[in-house]
This record gives structure tokens, sequence and C-alpha cells, in this order.
């Protein structure tokens, strides 16, 4: 008799064991998609907007990632040409005029003045 009270306890432990794992999330897991995949497959792809990176090679044309495309110096991107790439900016010339693309478009650079003692101002 205590051998099957001890085997029904050992049941008892793995099914909730079982149990509270199964309610424990993974936190490398990717989310879990609302839609399933065959609905989400004739969707149209996310747009991606403005300069996601640049590319300097030290052979051939510098180029951008601009709106999810590869642009190499001189090719278009709409209406307009791309004209300079840097390391944080490219610059598109078209109708409209010159317009300068930022990687980081709130980053700004500030000279500081450092005080006596190693405090900037």
């Amino acid at each position: 008799m205590a051998r099957g009270l001890k085997s029904a306890m050992t049941l008892l432990l793995l099914a909730g064991s079982a149990a509270a794992s199964a309610q424990l999330a993974d936190p490398t897991r990717p989310p879990v998609m609302a839609e399933p995949a065959a609905a989400l497959a004739g969707a149209a792809p996310l747009a991606a907007s403005g300069l996601q990176s640049v590319i300097l090679k030290k052979k051939g044309k510098p180029a951008a990632l601009i709106n999810g495309e590869i642009v190499e110096l001189g090719g278009m991107v709409g209406e307009s040409r791309l004209v300079k790439v840097s390391e944080d900016a490219v610059v598109l010339k078209g109708p409209s005029g010159e317009e300068t693309l930022r990687l980081m478009p709130s980053a700004e650079k500030r000279a500081v003045k450092i005080e006596p003692g190693g405090r900037a101002r």
C-alpha cells in the first residue's frame, strides 16, 4: 500500500511540475503571432523608412541602405539621386533640391569645453 501511495504521489508531482513549466514563458522565444502565417503570406511587407545603413567600401562605390533598398552612389531613390555618402549621413539631390538623411537624426555633434578639474560645460 505504501508503494501504491508513493507511485500516486510521484505521478501527482510530475503532473504538477509539467503544468507549472507549461506556464513559464521562454524569454528567448519570439513573440507569438496573433494571425496564422498563411493569413500573412499575402500581406505587404512592412515598409522601412529613411536611411538605415551606409556601406563604405575600400574599393568600389559607396552605397546606402535606404527604405530597405541598397543604393550605390549615383543611384536613384524615387526621383532623387544619391550624391554623397558619409559615415553617418547621405545626401539625395532631386527636383525639390538636396535632402540630407542621417542615421541618427536626433543625435547632433557639438563641442564641449572641459574645465580644469575635468568637468564638462
